[in-house]
């Protein structure tokens, strides 16, 4: 029983991740989670 419980909190957890990148996206940012609000998507490659 306690199994189930742990993969139904992992899935979740997982859907509201995929739910929160999906607006993000929609919204059009271009990093996600970037402090940076006039991102111009290259954070990464400094």
């Amino acid at each position: 029983m306690e199994n189930i419980i742990i993969v139904a909190l992992l899935v979740i957890i997982a859907a509201a991740i995929l739910i929160y990148i999906r607006k993000a996206k929609k919204r059009g940012v271009k990093c996600i989670g970037c402090p940076n609000k006039n991102c111009n998507g290259k954070c990464n490659k400094n």
